[in-house]
């Protein structure tokens, strides 16, 4: 299926260690003619971190789409029946966000966006940046990983020893997961190896 003429949102959420491997990802959707539209968590948009400043990676984005950057929930509301979205994407998601997206709290445009787009019937893929994965956080995973419309990004232990409970998605798989998704389908494997020792 071509992504050329859709409109896919791409949330991001506070995994700041994650951002670097997800920029590349929106370009190729641009690049392959997709309108896309970007929905930032206010942690994504105010908070510094060792990984850059906050407002190195909005204008980053901002030179990746034209399209408006979705900062508030007031914005993010119309991505229901008004202006649906063929896909939402959020890469990453935080452990955080991934609770709260599983037990219906929409406390974030991300969120919001997500609500939405299931509200249409339509897809969104995930892909997760969590150190918690393996711990309290695998009910929340597992709930979302059985309901409809929910897809994930193949994702594995980023390091088992260190991190024993810690899954980072394979975000360089977020393409083929957007399109598998768009077509109803989960891409496999869904557990991959991402540790090398």
């Amino acid at each position: 299926m071509g992504l050329e003429g859709k409109h896919i949102g791409f949330g991001l959420t506070g995994s700041h260690c994650t951002y670097e491997e997800v920029m590349p990802e929106m370009e190729k959707l641009v690049k392959l003619g997709a309108k896309v539209t970007p929905f930032v968590t206010y942690t994504v948009e105010k908070t510094d971190t060792k990984f850059g400043e906050s407002a190195d990676w909005i204008e980053r984005i901002k030179s990746i789409t034209s399209e408006p950057i979705v900062n508030s929930i007031p914005l993010a509301e119309p991505f229901g029946p008004k202006t649906p979205l063929d896909c939402m994407v959020i890469a990453p998601i935080t452990g955080n966000s991934t609770s709260k997206f599983a037990n219906a709290l929409t406390d974030s445009p991300v969120l919001m966006g997500a609500k939405a787009t299931l509200r249409n019937g339509n897809p969104v893929v995930l892909g997760i940046s969590t150190n918690d994965a393996l711990g309290l956080n695998g009910v929340n995973i597992m709930r979302l990983m059985g309901t409809k419309n929910i897809f994930f990004i193949p994702f594995g232990q980023d390091h088992p020893y260190l991190k024993p409970n810690s899954l980072v998605a394979d975000m360089s798989r977020l393409l083929d997961t957007v399109e598998a998704a768009m077509a109803g389908e989960q891409i496999q494997p869904v557990l991959v190896q991402r540790y090398n020792q």
